[in-house]
């Protein structure tokens, strides 16, 4: 017969039935239960046992007892150690956590499993269940789902009294009660609960059963939960309770109106006090403890939930948001980004925001979105970390490690950086100042914006673009046109969020793929790293070099003695009009990305990145361990020979070369234009040719010459520099590289304003030579304009239309410009 009621039970339910466990599971229960009760009927006493044989058959039949409308949860936003960060109301109003799917790793917000045999019975506090027990249920971890001893003390009472006094539910038909929703209270409804809590008891165990009643339990007010509960009204998680605690938490769901201040208060601390007697009685905890848990203040007003992730929280849907924030990490840096932003707040800047990420993997472990001290007029709530804004030079190492993979670019090479003019676009750097030309680890490090303006144009707006998207840059919507050139100086709009991990990706392209150390833990995090790295291992690591050097805030020498103790690749940025200030570093574990601004886009002169961004980047990286550096990438480097003075390949004419390391993939073949063989005089002294230099004769030198045009700035910023020496008087010959024009560049669009009074206003041409004593004559279309010597500058009001400026020495050498004049209002 019990094959045959086995039988019956996979009929009825199938190979499983969603939510209510596993069949076969389920069917051995009741095959158990029935022998049991058919064995009962060859007693004498058969009738209890016909009536639980009954009740485990109706309850085998019945509907699912953990069916009924899926209540609303909060949005709660957890760490990834489990404590709550932050959480908002549920749509109902109510403060309902949601539970913990067992063997689960949420990563989204979602609705938790109906299986009571899924929930995380950790949920539940130890003493909670003890004490719930002890004042609802002292027979819980006896009876099947209902206590016969009970309901029939409870019909007693009732009868005695004439009305209800007693109800003699169990925990488990409560929990039936509350899964099937708000009802009367009535004896068919009674009989229904009680089924119900057997099957629930066959199906689950009773961990599981306590679980789902704490998650459901209301708890006074709006709290409905046991999580919710230790939070709103003792202020922390309600799985590490106090005796005291706990037996106030088992007296509020059958009287939630207790907790509130003013009502019935005396009568809670009555009930509570009881309970703790009997807990003590029973020997939960010492007699001896009881007076000081009697001592415990009850609960009052109800407490704020947590608000560690707040910008996390509003953005995500009810349920569980299961994060991968370290907890503690998460609390030090909005307490460090607070107190920088009340030093900001002094200077007119009102939000920041901050990230901290893993390199091995991605992972953020701190996320400050915003900082309360902004506050409302602030608009602190807006998260500033996934807003996107100007990106200021945050691109420039992603350009710098792309033209090295392809060759186009070595460390050393040198830049022009020179006043420079591409079309109406006309770049300048942070100082207004210029060096002639720098090498390229240099305008990185410094952050010159000529240099890379100048790259960009070599390395293609288009192509760039491209790899920004593979960096994971999410916000170039618009086409690469667009942005032009503007691109590397902060004409595209990112996200702190995107800006980190795109340095996350850059850093990690630096790591080796097998560790050094042989550490597995980080091999599997690597390993979960999926995305393929845009830029060589080698790159990566000649990239993140140069950015060691960047030069450290000097308003404090705090910050320099902690600049020499952690080796950090860190680049700032500062968007136009100083509206937006970035900050980010990296080490071979973390990177730290911070920005600092107005919400609502005011520009301020302390908006920048060094000033407002890099001192609490600095200070993130003190809360986080020590990183080794990482280890250069010899396999995948190659040493090639450059001109010592250009950085360029090695010409025949170079005076001096030098080993350098490159991506070994890199084809870095164009030669040195700067160095090339001259004549000189027997001392050195002057240049010369084969037909005057007399009986003296002459030497040949491979000397190092930049372009004029270079040459004039760069003499001025370098020393050592030596520009070639004059020529012997008569040996002079026209030498097109010794002059040249700096202004306009040739294809360049001047605006010319008008005057107050119609006429067009000038426009102001600018030449050099390398001979200062030279005069030079200049021509515009043909016409003859004037004449300089010394400072060759010259004012003139050309028409608008296209133009061909020429210049000349006295030599005959000459260099010439075409050019449009624009009018400004064209």
């Amino acid at each position: 017969m019990a094959a045959g009621f086995a039988e019956l039970g996979r009929k009825v339910l199938g190979p499983g039935e969603p939510g209510s466990g596993d069949t076969e599971g389920f069917v051995e229960k009741a095959v158990r239960g029935a022998r049991i009760s058919f064995d009962a009927l060859r007693r004498p006493d058969t009738a209890p046992a016909v009536f639980g044989a009954l009740l485990f058959f109706l309850a085998f039949l019945a509907i699912n007892p953990m069916a009924g409308p899926e209540p609303a949860y909060s949005t709660a936003v957890y760490a990834a150690g489990g404590e709550l960060l932050g959480a908002v109301v549920a749509p109902d109003g109510q403060w309902r956590l949601p539970p913990v799917a067992r063997g689960r790793l949420p990563v989204t917000a979602g609705k938790p499993s109906e299986s009571g045999a899924e929930m995380l019975r950790e949920q539940v506090s130890p003493r909670f269940a003890v004490a719930l027990s002890a004042y609802e249920d002292s027979r819980f971890y006896g009876h099947a789902g209902f206590d016969a001893i009970a309901i029939f003390r409870a019909l007693r009472d009732n009868l005695a009294a004439g009305r209800i006094v007693s109800g003699g539910s169990t925990v488990t038909m409560q929990l039936a009660r509350l899964r099937r929703g708000a009802g009367q209270r009535t004896l068919p409804a009674k009989l229904l609960e009680t089924v119900l809590a057997v099957r629930m008891e066959l199906t689950g165990s009773k961990d599981d059963i306590l679980a789902a009643y704490a998650g459901l339990a209301p708890f006074g007010g709006n709290v409905v939960g046991l999580q919710a509960a230790g939070f709103r009204w003792f202020g922390h998680d309600a799985t590490h309770l106090t005796w005291a605690e706990a037996a106030v938490l088992a007296v509020l769901p059958n009287s939630p109106g207790l907790v509130h201040p003013g009502r019935s208060r005396d009568e809670l601390g009555r009930k509570r006090d009881a309970l703790l007697q009997t807990l003590a009685d029973q020997g939960a905890f010492a007699p001896a403890d009881l007076p000081y848990s009697i001592a415990e203040p009850l609960p009052g007003l109800p407490l704020p939930m947590p608000g560690q992730a707040p910008h996390l929280a509003a953005k995500a849907g009810p349920g569980r948001v299961q994060t991968t924030l370290d907890y503690q990490l998460q609390l030090q840096a909005q307490e460090v980004a607070e107190r920088h932003a009340r030093r900001l707040g002094s200077q007119g800047i009102a939000n920041a925001a901050a990230v901290i990420l893993s390199v091995a993997d991605g992972r953020t472990l701190a996320y400050v979105g915003n900082v309360k001290t902004a506050g409302e007029s602030g608009s602190w709530q807006v998260d500033c970390a996934a807003a996107p804004r100007s990106s200021g030079s945050i691109f420039k190492p992603f350009l710098y490690a792309a033209m090295l993979d392809s060759g186009e670019l070595t460390p050393t090479r040198l830049i022009p950086d020179i006043p420079t003019r591409i079309g109406s676009y006309s770049p300048e750097n942070n100082l207004k100042s210029y060096a002639g030309a720098v090498q390229a680890q240099d305008a990185l490090a410094r952050s010159l914006n000529v240099p890379f303006v100048r790259l960009l144009r070599s390395y293609g707006i288009e192509r760039f673009a491209d790899l920004l998207e593979n960096f994971g840059f999410s916000n170039l919507s618009r086409a690469p046109a667009d942005y032009g050139l503007t691109l590397i100086l902060g004409g595209a709009e990112a996200s702190l969020v995107d800006a980190a991990e795109a340095y996350a990706r850059l850093a990690r392209a630096a790591l080796p793929e097998k560790p050094a150390d042989g550490d597995a833990s980080r091999q599997a995090a690597s390993n979960s790293a999926t995305d393929a790295a845009p830029v060589s291992r080698a790159a990566a690591w000649l990239t993140l070099e140069a950015l060691v050097e960047v030069a450290r805030p000097g308003e404090d020498a705090s910050w320099q003695e902690y600049a020499s103790s952690r080796r950090i690749a860190w680049k700032t940025g500062t968007s136009f009009g100083s509206r937006d200030a970035w900050a980010i570093g990296a080490t071979q574990d973390y990177v730290v990305a911070v920005w600092a601004g107005n919400a609502n886009g005011l520009g301020r002169p302390e908006i920048k990145g060094t000033d407002a961004a890099a001192p609490l980047m600095f200070d993130l990286f003190q809360l986080v361990p020590r990183s080794a550096w990482f280890p250069e990438p010899t396999p995948e480097l190659r040493m090639i020979t450059v001109c010592a003075d250009s950085g360029y390949a090695a010409g025949p004419s170079c005076p001096e070369t030098v080993r350098l390391a490159v991506p070994e993939q890199a084809h870095v073949d164009e030669p040195c234009p700067y160095c090339r063989m001259v004549h000189l005089s027997d001392d050195g002294k002057q240049r010369v040719s084969a037909e005057c230099a007399g009986d003296a004769g002459l030497v040949a030198v491979k000397r190092f010459v930049l372009p004029p045009a270079i040459e004039w700035y760069y003499r001025r910023s370098t020393i050592g520099y030596r520009p070639l020496p004059p020529w012997k008087p008569g040996c002079a010959v026209a030498d097109a590289s010794s002059v040249d024009l700096v202004a306009p560049e040739d294809g360049a669009l001047i605006y010319i304003p008008i005057e107050l009074d119609g006429s067009y206003g000038k426009t102001v041409f600018r030449a050099v030579h390398r001979d200062a004593g030279q005069t030079l004559f200049w021509h515009l279309d043909g016409d003859y304009l004037g004449e300089t010597r010394g400072d060759h500058r010259l004012e003139a009001r050309p028409d608008p239309g296209l133009h061909e400026l020429t210049v000349v020495d006295q030599a005959g050498a000459l260099a010439t410009r075409r050019f449009e004049v624009l009018l400004r209002n064209d």
